[in-house]
């Protein structure tokens, strides 16, 4: 009994096989879990977009005058900015 609690407590109290270090692996997992699923959504994302570019869809007129500020010759443009920047 006493050989089972002496092997019971090395392998609670070893850093190898602790049981907080058990708990910060399943958490580093969860974590890497999480950002492994926003990488892979932020990458279809990105994929998703550039297929429509390539296609000719009307995303690379969005793109180029949303985030771009690009505009037709005879078209004007107007920024709005929030007061206080």
């Amino acid at each position: 009994m006493l050989l089972f609690i002496l092997c019971l407590g090395i392998l609670l109290l070893n850093d190898d096989a602790s049981l907080k270090q058990s708990m910060q692996f399943e958490q580093d997992i969860v974590r890497l879990k999480r950002e492994i699923k926003e990488s892979n959504d932020s990458a279809r994302y990105y994929r998703e977009r550039r297929l429509a570019i390539e296609r000719g869809d009307d995303d690379l007129e969005y793109i180029a005058r949303e985030q771009y500020h690009m505009k037709r010759p005879t078209e004007d443009v107007f920024l709005l900015v929030p007061p206080g920047k």
